[in-house]
C-alpha cells in the first residue's frame, strides 16, 4: 500500500501526549462510580427484568440503594443471597416488592460477601467468554475479504421489519449491519425492556432486541456462508448497561465513544468518563470492536480546517481504549469523507486524510464514514460521491467502511437504496483492489504535504491539551465547536465518589483477562 512516510517519531510523540492527557482523566474515573456502571454489575450478577409497570430491575435495586452505592451494590446483593438463600433476580423482585430492604440486613464479613459476590457474576463472565469463543470459531470459518468490512444500517423502528431488511443486506452483500438506535434512547437513564414492534428513527438498544437480531444474522450467515457482525449503540445514560447487554448476546461491535455523549448530546462529562471505562472493559472481555465518533465533528465543524481535531481524537480514544484493555485490533477509531466536493482537489483532500488516520493506527480496523453534510436531493450525484468515498475506502485501507445511500439525508434508506449501496462498493474495491500498490507519493505532493500539515497541527493541538487539560478543553469548544460545562449536562447527580470499602467484583476478573487495564 502506498505510504506516506510521515515521521514515526512525531506519532509517537502525539500518543506519548494523548495518554497523558487520559491519564489526567483516569484519576478521576478511578475514584467515581455511577449509577449505570452499578446497573450493568447488577445485570452481570443474574439481574434483569422489569416490573408490572415496566420499571427495570436493575434500576429499581441502584435506586433503593442511592445513598449508600459508594459502596457498589454488589457488595448489598451478595450479602441478601447469603441472608435469605434468594436467588439475585429473586432478590431483586422482593426489592420491587417491597418486601426486603437490602439496607436492613447486617452486613457478613467482607471476605464472605465479596466471595459470593465474585461466584453470582462467575455464570455471565462464562457466558461472555462462550459467546466470544464462538465468534472466532465462526470468523476463523469463513475469513473475511480482502477489502473493507460493508456496513449498513437498518431502521425501520420495528425490531421484526428489521430482521427482514436485515437479512436482504447480507443477501446484497453486507458483512455488518448496524440496528439503528431509537431517537433520544440516549438520554434515557434506564434500558427499556422487551421487543421493539414500533419506535420512532430506530429500536431500543436492549437485550430482546440484541437477541432477535442476532439469532435472524446467525440463520442468513448460515445461509451465505459467512459470518453477518452486529453492531448497536452504547452511548448515552446507560453506555455501561448496554454493553453489558451486548456482550451477552454476543454484539461485534458497538458505537462507544469516550466524548460523544458530551458533545453532542450533552451528557454530563464526570458521567460520561467514568461510563466509558466500564463500557470498554467489558465490550475488551467479550471481543467486541468499538466504533468511534469522530465523523461527527465534521457536520459542525469545517472537514479541512478543523481535520487535526478528527485526528487528535483518534489518539486520545486510543488512549482511553488502551486503559480499558482494549487491543488495537478491537479499536474502529473513527473518520469521515466529509469534504465541500466543490472544492478543488476535494478527493485528494480526502484520500491524505484518511491514509493519515491509516498510517497513524496501523492496526485498527478504522471505522470510515461516507459522506452526508453535502448530499442533496439529487440521488445521481449522491450516487457518485459515494463511488468516490468507496474508492477512497479501498485505496487506504480502512477497515469498516459505512456504506453511503442514494437517498442519504432524506428518509430511511429503502431496500434497493441497500442492494444499490452494496453493488457499488463491491464494484469498486473490486476494480480497485491493487490500486494503492501501483503509487509512490513524491515527498513534495499535495496528499504528502497535506498529511504532514495535518499530523503538524495535531502534535501543536495535543501538546496544548497537556497544559490545558482534556475537560477544560471541552469547556473551552476545541472540538467540533461545541463547548459543554464540566457541572452541566444530564447525569450528573448519577456519579458518586467510591467509599474506602468499596467492592465490585469485575473489577478482578478485568484486572486478570485485560492486560493493560487501568484500574485501583
Amino acid at each position: 500500500m502506498t505510504v506516506l512516510n510521515l515521521d514515526p517519531k512525531q506519532i509517537q510523540r502525539i500518543r506519548d501526549n494523548a495518554r497523558e492527557v487520559a491519564l489526567s482523566v483516569q484519576d478521576y474515573i478511578d475514584t467515581h462510580t455511577t449509577t449505570t456502571v452499578e446497573r450493568a454489575t447488577v445485570r452481570l450478577m443474574g439481574i434483569d427484568g422489569a416490573d408490572a409497570e415496566d420499571a427495570p430491575y436493575p434500576n429499581i435495586v441502584v435506586d433503593h440503594l442511592a445513598e449508600h452505592i459508594d459502596r457498589g451494590a454488589a457488595i448489598f446483593i451478595a450479602n441478601a443471597v447469603l441472608h435469605t438463600g434468594k436467588t439475585p433476580q429473586q432478590v431483586a423482585e422482593a426489592v420491587g416488592e417491597g418486601s426486603l430492604n437490602l439496607l436492613d440486613l447486617p452486613m457478613q464479613d467482607a471476605a464472605t460477601v465479596q466471595a459470593k459476590a465474585a461466584e453470582l457474576v462467575a455464570p455471565q463472565v462464562e457466558r461472555i467468554a462462550a459467546m466470544k469463543d464462538f465468534r472466532q470459531q465462526k470468523i476463523d470459518k469463513n475469513p473475511q475479504k480482502d477489502h473493507p468490512l460493508l456496513y449498513v444500517i437498518v431502521a425501520t423502528g420495528n425490531i421484526y421489519e428489521d430482521v427482514d431488511q436485515a437479512k436482504s443486506a447480507a443477501r446484497n452483500g453486507a458483512e455488518i449491519v448496524a440496528v439503528i438506535r431509537t431517537t433520544a434512547q440516549s438520554l434515557l437513564d434506564f434500558v427499556p425492556y422487551s421487543a421493539t414492534s414500533g419506535g420512532f428513527g430506530g429500536t431500543y438498544a436492549n437485550q430482546e432486541n440484541f437477541r432477535i437480531m442476532r439469532s435472524a444474522l446467525d440463520e442468513v450467515g448460515e445461509e451465505l456462508g459467512r459470518y453477518i457482525r452486529l453492531v448497536n449503540y452504547a452511548s448515552g445514560l446507560c453506555m455501561p448497561e448496554i454493553s453489558t447487554m451486548g456482550a451477552l448476546e454476543r454484539l461485534d461491535m458497538m458505537l462507544n465513544d469516550s466524548m460523544y455523549g458530551i458533545l453532542f448530546r450533552d451528557i454530563n462529562m464526570y458521567r460520561t468518563f467514568v461510563d466509558q471505562h466500564f463500557s470498554r472493559m467489558v465490550n475488551s472481555l467479550a471481543g467486541i470492536v468499538i466504533n468511534t465518533g469522530e465523523d461527527n465533528y465534521l457536520t459542525t465543524a469545517d472537514a479541512i480546517d478543523n481535520a487535526y481535531t478528527v485526528l487528535a481524537s483518534d489518539f486520545i480514544n486510543e488512549q482511553f481504549a488502551c486503559l480499558s484493555g482494549l487491543e488495537p485490533k478491537l479499536m474502529g477509531l473513527g473518520h469521515a469523507f466529509e469534504i465541500n466536493p466543490t472544492i478543488e482537489n476535494s478527493f485528494l483532500y480526502e484520500l491524505a486524510h484518511a491514509w493519515t488516520v491509516r498510517e497513524c493506527f496501523p492496526e485498527a480496523p478504522l471505522k470510515y464514514m461516507p459522506p452526508t453534510k453535502f448530499m442533496t436531493g439529487n440521488i445521481f450525484h449522491g450516487y457518485m460521491l459515494n463511488t468516490m468515498f468507496n474508492l477512497a475506502g479501498q485505496m487506504t485501507g480502512q477497515g469498516i467502511q459505512l456504506l453511503g445511500m442514494l437517498t442519504e439525508a432524506l428518509h430511511t434508506p429503502h431496500l434497493q437504496d441497500r442492494s444499490l449501496a452494496c453493488e457499488n462498493a463491491n464494484y469498486v474495491m473490486n476494480a480497485a483492489k491493487d490500486l494503492s500498490d501501483q503509487f509512490i507519493l513524491k515527498e513534495d505532493s499535495f496528499i504528502a504535504q497535506r498529511a504532514k500539515k495535518v499530523l503538524g497541527e495535531a502534535d501543536a493541538f495535543m501538546e496544548e491539551l497537556t497544559k490545558v487539560g482534556l475537560m477544560d478543553a471541552i469547556e473551552e469548544g476545541r472540538f467540533a465547536d461545541v463547548k459543554r460545562p464540566r457541572d452541566g449536562g444530564k447525569g450528573r447527580m448519577g456519579v458518586y465518589a467510591k467509599d474506602g470499602e468499596y467492592f465490585n467484583p469485575m473489577y478482578d476478573i478485568f484486572r486478570k483477562e485485560l492486560p493493560g487495564v487501568h484500574l485501583k
